[in-house]
């Protein structure tokens, strides 16, 4: 499920979702945001199905919403920590350790043990990767070494 982010005007069904107690809700994003007050988790807890709430956007809107978002106050914290380089290249990160939302979904989905989910993303994520870069005009043309052996 994907919803409008609203500081004033939370979306109803998301407050349901993090109220269930069909689901271990849990906000990801990077540990060092988290108040001394909060629950950080480094993985998910075993029992109910996890909730991941991620805040998609752009690096400043992401930390904006975080902050600026009381209705999630009470929830614990998912931090992944990814110590792979960011295979995203479409766009560059402003700092080391910065992913796209796939790959940390990827990630998380992972050590959730959920590994078909995880390896379904991924795949479906190197193809849309491969296939934006491939339309983009400075790296048409190109040739990987793959490529350059069948030729």
């Amino acid at each position: 499920l994907a919803f409008q982010w609203s500081r004033t005007e939370p979306p109803q069904e998301l407050i349901d979702l993090c109220s269930s107690d069909a689901y271990q809700p849990m906000v990801v994003f990077p540990a060092s945001y988290a108040g001394s007050e909060r629950q950080v988790l480094s993985a998910p807890p075993a029992g109910k199905p996890p909730l991941f709430i991620m805040l998609d956007g752009t690096w400043t809107e992401a930390r904006k919403m975080f902050r600026k978002s009381p209705y999630l106050d009470a929830l614990p914290v998912i931090s992944v920590d990814l110590t792979r380089v960011s295979a995203y290249q479409l766009r560059e990160a402003h700092a080391d350790g910065q992913y796209c939302t796939a790959e940390v979904a990827i990630a998380l989905l992972d050590g959730a043990g959920d590994t078909a989910a995880a390896q379904g993303l991924s795949d479906h994520f190197a193809l849309f990767r491969e296939r934006y870069l491939a339309g983009k005009p400075h790296h048409q043309g190109s040739i990987t070494a793959a490529q350059a052996e069948s030729v």
